[in-house]
């Protein structure tokens, strides 16, 4: 009994308090606090070479027939009104023709429709990302369905103050 009074009485004595881990986090330091950096913002094309980018692969686009069996009414594309209006500059005869996104009804998985015309519709757009010093990697991609949709990747050099498709895949 008097040894474990003893034990008993040397616990309380040498108490030493315990630290959790998390506990020395909150304790203040003198260390300087870790400077944060935001990562590297992609370099991104200028709106004018964007737009001709676009034009370049756009006219590609229209010049492939994908609508030849003559079962679409229109041709969409997924831009802003200026530049749905300078394709359309660029092709003005264009069958069937190219007309606004607004005038689309767009269904999930199924066909577009041609707003003014009830019958099936084609959306073509166009992605650019960054580019890489005086070249640019852009895809062009068609949609009418799940069943009639696919792409092709453009690599586009900057020529002067125009952007040329110089390969195709």
């Amino acid at each position: 009994m008097a040894i474990c009074a003893g034990w008993l009485a040397g616990c309380t004595a040498n108490r030493e308090e315990i630290q959790f881990s998390d506990e020395r986090a909150l304790e203040p330091t003198n260390a300087p606090a870790p400077v944060l950096t935001a990562p590297p913002q992609p370099q991104r094309l200028e709106k004018d070479d964007l737009l001709k980018v676009e034009m370049a692969v756009y006219g590609y686009l229209l010049q492939r027939h994908f609508w030849d069996a003559g079962e679409y009414s229109a041709v969409f594309l997924r831009a802003d009104d200026a530049e749905v209006a300078a394709v359309r500059q660029a092709f003005p005869d264009h069958l069937p023709p190219i007309k606004a996104s607004s005038h689309a009804e767009l269904r999930p998985g199924r066909t577009p429709v041609d707003k003014d015309t009830g019958k099936p519709a084609m959306v073509l757009s166009v992605d650019a990302p960054e580019p890489e010093g005086d070249t640019v990697a852009a895809i062009g991609r068609w949609y009418a369905g799940d069943a009639v949709t696919g792409f092709y990747t453009f690599d586009l050099k900057k020529n002067g103050a125009d952007w040329v498709i110089e390969n195709v895949k």
